[in-house]
Protein backbone atom coordinates (compact mmCIF):
# COMPACT_ATOMS: atom_id res chain seq x y z
CA UNK A 1 0.00 0.00 0.00
CA UNK A 2 1.21 3.34 -0.35
CA UNK A 3 0.76 4.52 2.69
CA UNK A 4 3.44 1.94 3.35
CA UNK A 5 5.37 3.44 1.63
CA UNK A 6 5.52 7.05 2.64
CA UNK A 7 6.33 5.86 6.24
CA UNK A 8 9.03 3.73 4.58
CA UNK A 9 10.33 6.78 3.00
CA UNK A 10 9.71 9.06 6.09
CA UNK A 11 12.65 7.01 7.76
CA UNK A 12 14.75 6.14 5.00
CA UNK A 13 15.12 9.78 4.42
CA UNK A 14 15.69 10.60 7.67
CA UNK A 15 18.47 8.09 8.30
CA UNK A 16 19.69 9.09 5.32
CA UNK A 17 19.80 12.60 6.59
CA UNK A 18 20.85 11.66 10.35
CA UNK A 19 18.01 13.30 11.39
CA UNK A 20 15.65 12.29 14.45
CA UNK A 21 11.98 12.55 14.43
CA UNK A 22 12.69 15.63 16.65
CA UNK A 23 14.59 17.42 14.22
CA UNK A 24 12.71 16.70 11.79
CA UNK A 25 9.46 17.83 13.18
CA UNK A 26 12.01 21.64 14.48
CA UNK A 27 13.00 21.61 10.69
CA UNK A 28 9.41 21.13 9.15
CA UNK A 29 7.72 23.11 11.98
CA UNK A 30 5.55 20.32 12.96
CA UNK A 31 4.87 18.89 16.32
CA UNK A 32 6.79 16.48 17.34
CA UNK A 33 3.52 14.27 18.55
CA UNK A 34 2.11 14.73 15.12
CA UNK A 35 5.17 13.36 13.84
CA UNK A 36 5.10 10.52 16.31
CA UNK A 37 1.71 9.51 15.60
CA UNK A 38 2.31 9.33 11.74
CA UNK A 39 5.01 7.13 12.46
CA UNK A 40 4.72 4.94 15.30
CA UNK A 41 0.74 4.92 15.04
CA UNK A 42 1.02 4.77 11.20
CA UNK A 43 -1.17 7.59 10.72
CA UNK A 44 -1.69 8.81 6.80
CA UNK A 45 0.02 12.22 6.63
CA UNK A 46 -2.23 14.97 4.85
CA UNK A 47 -0.75 16.80 1.37
CA UNK A 48 -0.14 19.81 3.38
CA UNK A 49 1.65 17.72 6.57
CA UNK A 50 3.64 16.04 4.09
CA UNK A 51 4.81 19.25 2.51
CA UNK A 52 6.04 20.66 5.86
CA UNK A 53 7.64 17.20 6.20
CA UNK A 54 9.36 17.17 2.60
CA UNK A 55 10.50 20.82 3.17
CA UNK A 56 11.62 19.68 6.39
CA UNK A 57 13.87 17.23 4.47
CA UNK A 58 14.56 19.87 2.18
CA UNK A 59 13.27 17.99 -0.86
CA UNK A 60 9.98 18.22 -2.93
CA UNK A 61 6.94 16.54 -2.78
CA UNK A 62 7.42 14.80 -6.38
CA UNK A 63 11.35 14.51 -5.20
CA UNK A 64 9.60 12.45 -2.20
CA UNK A 65 7.17 10.00 -4.42
CA UNK A 66 9.92 9.55 -7.26
CA UNK A 67 10.35 6.23 -6.01
CA UNK A 68 12.01 5.22 -9.80
CA UNK A 69 14.16 8.23 -9.94
CA UNK A 70 15.10 7.88 -6.10
CA UNK A 71 14.44 4.15 -4.80
CA UNK A 72 14.67 3.13 -1.16
CA UNK A 73 17.60 0.45 -2.38
CA UNK A 74 19.77 0.51 -5.23
CA UNK A 75 20.18 -3.24 -6.37
CA UNK A 76 23.83 -4.20 -7.13
CA UNK A 77 25.77 -1.79 -4.86
CA UNK A 78 27.64 -2.08 -1.74
CA UNK A 79 25.27 -1.28 1.63
CA UNK A 80 27.75 2.05 1.62
CA UNK A 81 27.91 2.97 -2.07
CA UNK A 82 23.84 2.86 -1.62
CA UNK A 83 24.07 4.74 1.98
CA UNK A 84 26.28 7.55 -0.32
CA UNK A 85 23.41 7.49 -3.16
CA UNK A 86 20.38 7.68 -1.05
CA UNK A 87 22.31 10.61 0.98
CA UNK A 88 23.06 12.50 -2.46
CA UNK A 89 19.89 12.39 -3.45
CA UNK A 90 18.13 14.00 -0.13
CA UNK A 91 20.66 16.98 -0.58
CA UNK A 92 18.79 19.81 -2.42
CA UNK A 93 20.09 20.80 -6.06
CA UNK A 94 22.26 23.25 -4.67
CA UNK A 95 24.09 21.04 -2.01
CA UNK A 96 24.83 17.99 -4.97
CA UNK A 97 26.20 20.90 -7.83
CA UNK A 98 28.48 21.87 -4.51
CA UNK A 99 29.38 17.79 -3.61
CA UNK A 100 29.87 17.32 -7.94
CA UNK A 101 32.66 19.85 -7.68
CA UNK A 102 33.81 19.00 -4.79
CA UNK A 103 34.31 15.23 -5.76
CA UNK A 104 35.56 16.40 -8.97
CA UNK A 105 38.45 18.07 -7.73
CA UNK A 106 38.99 15.40 -5.52
CA UNK A 107 39.80 13.27 -8.56
CA UNK A 108 42.55 15.50 -10.05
Amino acid sequence: MIEDKVFERIKCLCDAKQYTMYRLAKESGLPYSSLNNIIHRRTCPTVGTLAKICKGLDITLPEFFDFELYPLKNDGLTEKEDELVNKYRTLSKRKQALLDAYIDGLRQ
